[in-house]
């Protein structure tokens, strides 16, 4: 198995944008290898972090750094989107970093990627539909509808029709089966990315209701932060990033109803003001040390005082 580390993205950008405060309380929504979370507990020795994980097997992995950081860190089974419920008391700040870590990638067995062959599978947590699950019962309408939606592959129609013609002769079980049946209607060119890969994408997303989750989780966010908290997301492709923006703009725009009989101050008032207003992306530095990175952008808000 490939014990390639993981490199936490943007990571300096992103404890910036924190500004880290002593005594503060920090939540990791998206822990993974930890790599955000030790960064914020060794950036100032007063701080907690209270670290959430879908993924069982991240929960496990992270036990050595409960103990190492104890008791200053608190790590949780569970789903960022539920962070309102998980996490019972108002924080500094949430840093969440959006999608599949390159510790599920690099694992055959979670079956996320077609580089090695594995279970069709692409959950983050243990439970609900696997992917292989959906390829095989969903019609070929839906799945249409899946990897355009989620994938933005333009020929989502094709790959679907290929799909639930092979599965008649054989139903899909690996991650090799599914990427060759693409592969075989839909021929890689030299130069562009793997063909196979907006559809695992798609399926991706879908399995884990990663786009929904992150709705959820951004409304979390708001309703824990303190005054003044920050709310820093990392994203890496365009639909996770519009996400984030448009919740920021709404958050950020003035309000826009007009009553005559309430001050101006609270016609004005926004749950969040942006921290910085185009979304920082990695150096080119970053990029040549970790090409996952070449996507990603950061986006953060501070959330601002509210007028009773």
């Amino acid at each position: 198995m490939n014990k390639r580390p993981h490199i936490p993205v943007l990571l300096n950008e992103v404890i910036q944008s924190l500004h880290i405060k002593k005594g503060g309380i920090y939540v990791d929504g998206t822990f993974g290898a930890g790599g955000y979370t030790q960064a914020i507990l060794d950036a100032e020795p007063t701080v907690r972090v209270i670290a959430i994980d879908r993924d069982e097997t991240a929960i496990a992995a992270g036990q050595d750094l409960v103990k190492k950081y104890a008791p200053r860190l608190t790590l949780l089974n569970g789903q960022f989107g539920d962070m309102e419920k998980l996490v019972s008391e108002q924080v500094d700040g949430v840093v969440l970093d959006i999608g599949v870590s390159s510790m599920q990638i690099d694992r055959p067995e979670r079956g996320f990627s077609f580089q090695k062959d594995g279970p069709l599978d692409m959950r983050m947590g243990q439970s609900g539909q696997t992917a292989a699950d959906i390829v095989n019962s969903f019609d070929e309408e839906q799945l249409a509808d899946i990897i355009y939606q989620y994938g933005e592959e333009r020929f989502s129609r094709k790959i679907a029709k290929a799909i639930t013609q092979a599965r008649q002769i054989k139903p899909f079980e690996t991650t090799m089966e599914l990427a060759n049946v693409i592969h075989k209607v839909m021929p890689h060119k030299a130069g562009d990315i793997d063909s196979a890969t907006r559809t695992f994408q798609a399926l991706r997303i879908f399995v884990n209701d990663e786009l929904g989750e992150l709705e959820r989780g951004l409304k979390g966010a708001e309703k824990i932060l303190k005054n003044d908290g920050i709310l820093s997301v990392v994203t890496f492709h365009s639909l996770e990033d519009r996400i984030v923006k448009n919740f920021l703009q709404n958050a950020t725009a003035p309000n826009q109803h007009i009553n005559k009989y309430k001050p101006t101050t609270e016609q004005q008032n926004t749950p969040f003001k942006l921290a910085f207003k185009k979304p920082l992306s990695a150096s080119e530095d970053e990029i040549k040390k970790n090409p996952r990175s070449r996507s990603a952008h950061l986006r953060s808000a501070i959330r601002q005082r509210q007028v009773k």
